[in-house]
């Protein structure tokens, strides 16, 4: 079969082809790196890692659990997502390896629902230019690839928002749409998606005439409808397994972390998230910006505008009045500022985009430059001095030449070059070459150093070296100041649970772990108690591990 080109609606299909090849290209080049290859990295991947881990061996889904005590801080969906993974894969590949696939299937729904709601806003077109627009947000590219459940969370707000896009033509859709999208963010990380998915909702009919109507109650209704599974069903399972951990959950590490009065999470700092989003957003949120200057006439009857604006601000209100804050948390509001980015699309001046384009190609020429220049004197040892200052930073790792790693590299050099060359006078060049250029420096960073990020950010060799001065004999191990992620690193590497006196458990215990600078004395332990072993990583100073056998169990 061939296509007719003298045809003009075949030309176009031919195209439109083209275009979606390539961007399912971009998207896969720019997922895949960084999923499979390196350990557990520190500090969220090695403690989700362990909620999973119970989740492979034991295959209990109710109860999270890390290092064999419950875990109530989110559901369990991404950690459910991830065991699945780990087990269909376990035949090819490691265990935390398999698992971490699970981050690319969520970020691959992600980058498809954004882009259906691009293209429902913005028309044809707009999709392809919205998914772009979204990788090529900075702040989105390390927590991309991460073993993190806030993927999950991101991709539920996706198919929730595109079901409220949808919903102004298909109103039954858009809320089964609407309803498993916020079913499946309240399974990730509790009632924050929910909850703003749900203002949201509230207030788009209140402000803006063209959602007050009998069709959006309908597709709030469908939503209702389609949301109680996943609210109801492991909520119940969890309160009939145990209402105190229950409670736990939904009071402690929801209510209580978000209000404030449970002393858990990082204390949120005036303005966190208004400093960190030109960095975070770049280059989405100039763009967004421009967008909405450009519309602000039609803000009150244009959905295209006042829709990710509402969604924008609603984000934004609820993160930053919340009691803590990470820049991990921020990664909802690139959604709704990736939409604006791609209208601006038909807009932005000329100049303007140029500007923008020539400033993203010199960026990431050099950048492309400062990674191999550093991969070489890594590698080859040239320079000798900057060759030397790696091996000092690093001197647990051992550079050796990958002729597959260096193609790929190359490869995504080259290709790089010749997308961005070739783009010429396309209006989304501005978007389009920062996706392409987020997409090698990550390609690049991931088949050059994942080695030496591996050396710095893992817990294997630490663990490993512990649990090879662990006596053949002992009736169990405490632990003093032992980290989640450290905990859930030693199951996963030497198969102990320990024992916290966090907890006022391991008394009795004839072995003890202390994490810190803590000698014996501080940390109650008697001169009956000998040190047998001290480590720590040696990419961080401020962790250090002792480990200390009672003396009369050494008999």
């Amino acid at each position: 079969m061939t296509l007719n080109l003298s045809n003009p609606k075949a030309v176009r299909t031919s195209g439109g082809m083209g275009k979606m090849l390539l961007l399912v290209l971009i998207c896969v080049a720019w997922i895949m790196p960084g999923l499979v290859g390196h350990e557990p990295w520190k500090p969220d991947e090695a403690y989700s890692f362990g909620l999973v881990n119970h989740i492979i061996k034991t295959g209990d889904w109710v109860v999270p659990t890390l290092a064999g005590e419950p875990f109530m801080e989110k559901p369990p969906l991404f950690y459910m997502t991830a065991a699945v993974f780990a087990r269909l894969f376990s035949a090819w590949l490691p265990a935390h390896d398999a698992a971490r696939l699970a981050s690319g299937f969520y970020m691959a729904l992600t980058l498809l629902f954004a882009g259906l709601a691009g293209r429902e806003l913005y028309g044809k077109g707009k999709g392809i230019h919205t998914a772009l627009a979204l990788i090529g947000c900075l702040g989105l590219l390390l927590r991309a690839h991460e073993l993190i459940t806030d993927l999950s969370l991101l991709s539920g707000i996706a198919i929730a928002l595109y079901g409220l896009a949808l919903s102004l033509r298909r109103h039954i859709l858009g809320g089964v749409l609407l309803g498993t999208g916020v079913g499946i963010g309240f399974m990730s990380k509790g009632l924050i998606g929910p909850g703003m998915i749900g203002i949201i909702a509230v207030v788009l009919p209140a402000l803006f005439k063209p959602w007050r109507n009998l069709k959006y109650l309908a597709t709030l209704a469908t939503a209702f409808l389609a949301v109680l599974p996943w609210i109801t069903i492991w909520p119940y399972a969890l309160y009939q397994h145990s209402p105190k951990l229950f409670m736990d959950w939904f009071w402690v590490n929801n209510l209580g972390r978000f209000f404030g009065f449970t002393d858990l999470g990082p204390d949120s700092e005036t303005a966190t998230y208004l400093r960190i989003l030109p960095w975070f957003a770049w280059p989405a949120l100039p763009l967004a910006i421009w967008t909405l200057w450009s519309g602000r006439k039609g803000l009150f009857t244009r959905p295209e505008i006042h829709f990710p604006l509402t969604v924008f601000v609603v984000m934004f209100a609820v993160l930053s009045s919340a009691s803590d804050a990470r820049e991990v948390y921020a990664l909802p509001m690139l959604l709704p500022l990736a939409y604006l980015a791609a209208a601006s699309v038909d807009t932005l001046r000329r100049g303007a985009s140029n500007a923008l384009y020539w400033f993203g190609v010199m960026g990431f020429i050099f950048f492309a430059g400062i990674i191999w220049f550093y991969w070489i004197a890594m590698t080859l040892g040239m320079p000798a001095e900057l060759s030397a200052h790696i091996r000092h930073l690093h001197p647990d790792y051992s550079a050796v030449f990958n002729r597959t790693a260096f193609v790929l590299a190359l490869l995504y050099t080259a290709g790089w070059a010749v997308l961005v060359f070739s783009l010429k006078r396309s209006k989304g060049r501005p978007i389009i070459v920062w996706a392409l250029g987020m997409t090698m420096v990550w390609g690049l960073l991931m088949t050059l150093f994942i080695g030496l990020f591996d050396s710095a950010a893992s817990y294997r060799s630490t663990m490993m070296s512990l649990s090879r001065a662990i006596p053949s004999r002992y009736n169990c191990m405490s632990s003093h100041s032992l980290g989640e992620s450290q905990r859930a690193m030693l199951e996963y590497y030497a198969n102990v649970l320990t024992q916290r006196v966090e907890t006022g458990k391991g008394a009795a215990c004839n072995l003890a772990l202390i994490q810190g600078d803590t000698e014996t004395e501080a940390a109650g332990l008697g001169p009956e108690w000998k040190k047998i072993w001290e480590g720590r990583r040696t990419s961080d100073k401020a962790e250090r591990y002792q480990l200390f056998q009672r003396k009369d169990a050494a008999r």
